[in-house]
Order: C-alpha cells, then structure tokens, then sequence
C-alpha cells in the first residue's frame, strides 16, 4: 500500500473539516443568506472533495486501487442532512460519469447509496439529540454495504474486482467516516456552545438594561401617579379636566405594568419586522411566563 496516498486522503479529509469550521460561522442558523445556501455550499465542497480523492486513488495491492470517495459524501450528509449529501452525491456522480467505463453505473449507485445512508443517519441522530459513536460506526458499516452492492451491481465480475480490495475498503470506511464524524461533531458543538455564549451573553445584557431603565422609570412614574391622584380629588366632579386625569392616571398604570414585565424579562424576542422599523424587543414575549 501507498501510504503517501493514504495520507493524501487524511489530508482532503482535514481541509474538508477546516472548511465547514468556516463556512458553520458563515452560514449561522437564523442568519443571512439561510439554509440553502449552506447546503449548497458544503455540498459543493465536500462534492469536490470526493472527486479529489477519485483522482488521488490508493494502491492497496498491484495494479488493485480504491478511494475514498464515499467519506465526505457520508459525513456531509450525517451532519447537514440530505440537501447537502444529495449536492455533494451528484457533483462526485457528475466526475464518474464523466470518466465512463463499464463501472459508471455501479459507481452511481454506491454514490446514490450512500447519500441515503447518510440522510438517514442524520434523521436518527437528529433524534437522538447529537451524533454519537453509534451513529458514525452505523453509516460507517451501511456505507461499506453500499460498497458491496455497487459491486455486486456488476455481478460475478464484481466480485472479483471487490474481493481483493474487500478489507481495504471496510478499514476506510470505518477509520474515515467513524474519525470524521467525531472531529465533524466537535465543530457542530464548540459552534452551538459559542452560540449559546453569545446568546447568553446578549439576555444578561437586555436584562440589566431593562431592570435599569425600569428603576429610574418607576421612581418619577410613582410620583406622577400619586399628583394625578392628588388633582383628581380637587377637581369638580364629572368635569372634563377630571375625565383627561383619569386618562393620565391609566396610562401611568399602563407604564407601570411595562415597567413591571421589564423587570421579568427571561428571554429575548423580537417584535415582527414593520415596514422600515428596526428590530426591537417584544417585552410581553419575553417576559411571559417568569
């Protein structure tokens, strides 16, 4: 074996983790252009990476070769979901169809195959809560069957060709994607953690703005409320001077209870965009529920 072509391939492998380290802070949930373009763009990548490694084949045996094509596409469908596996799946489906051969179609198929494997391992950590050792060592052994049926897809010629490269094949498999996913995963979640930071962060600064702004409000509201209360007393009844303070004395108690919610505010939410109006906190929102 080539060892020099095995580290090759460890070597696209770490530039594909480099790059979805920068593109997870470029494409952020919530955040401009949105989730297509995420995919689109880690599908693209990651699509280009496959091709890359089915140039840069490794010698396992005289004249006997593999790649590692299937890698990236398994890891970026297990951690973006299918959008992305199907992206990376058809760039990589473009190349081998390109070079041609009696083999096209097998590898068409292992390529399809794995996509789908992928997304569904995705669904099943998604629901799990994050991607684990199972889930990695799961698509890893589904990806080697895939390999195995895209052989077989070529009958007793398969065969023959799959035997020699059989354990070849199921160590990239399992070193590869089970690796990947594990330095894949510490990206998701050194990501979510920083996320939660800046989210954490940006509540204790809303609530120590707010509970502020709500003391120096309530000092001078009390003393308007109690000299509303005070005119309205000495003012002849039913006039219209004594309707206009009761007006007063109800938009005090409805400053009050604003500033009261100010002091409860648990959570930021955001009131829907209007028109040209900038974003602002939703004070009944985010304080509901305290």
């Amino acid at each position: 074996m080539e060892f020099h072509h095995v580290m090759e391939a460890a070597g696209v492998l770490v530039l594909g983790l480099v790059f979805y380290s920068y593109s997870s802070k470029w494409f952020a949930p919530g955040a401009w252009p949105g989730p297509r373009w995420r995919h689109a763009a880690n599908g693209l990548a990651f699509g280009t990476l496959a091709v890359v490694l089915m140039i840069s084949r490794i010698e396992v045996g005289k004249g006997v070769f593999i790649d590692a094509r299937a890698v990236p596409v398994a890891l970026v469908a297990l951690i973006e979901g299918w959008p992305a596996g199907l992206v990376a799946g058809l760039v990589a489906i473009a190349y081998r169809l390109w070079l041609g051969g009696p083999g096209a179609f097998a590898g068409v198929v292992g390529l399809l195959g794995t996509v789908l494997v992928g997304a569904l391992a995705h669904v099943w950590a998604r629901r799990d809560g994050r991607t684990t050792v199972r889930h990695a060592l799961a698509l890893a052994l589904a990806t080697y069957l895939v390999a195995v049926v895209s052989f077989a897809v070529l009958g007793a010629r398969g065969f023959a060709m799959f035997r020699p490269v059989a354990v070849p094949f199921l160590v990239m498999s399992l070193v590869g994607i089970g690796l990947g996913a594990h330095l894949f995963r510490d990206v998701v979640e050194s990501r979510a953690a920083e996320v939660a930071r800046r989210e954490a962060a940006e509540l204790r600064a809303v609530t120590l703005l707010a509970r502020a702004a709500a003391h120096e409000i309530n000092n001078p509201l009390m003393i308007v409320a109690g000299g509303l209360s005070i005119l309205a007393k000495r003012l002849p009844a039913g006039s219209e001077e004594v309707r206009w303070a009761e007006r007063a004395r109800d938009g005090a108690g409805r400053i009050r209870d604003i500033v009261g919610r100010m002091n409860e505010i648990t959570r930021v939410e955001e009131v829907p965009p209007q028109g040209s109006l900038p974003p602002m906190l939703d004070i009944r929102k985010s304080s509901d529920g305290a």
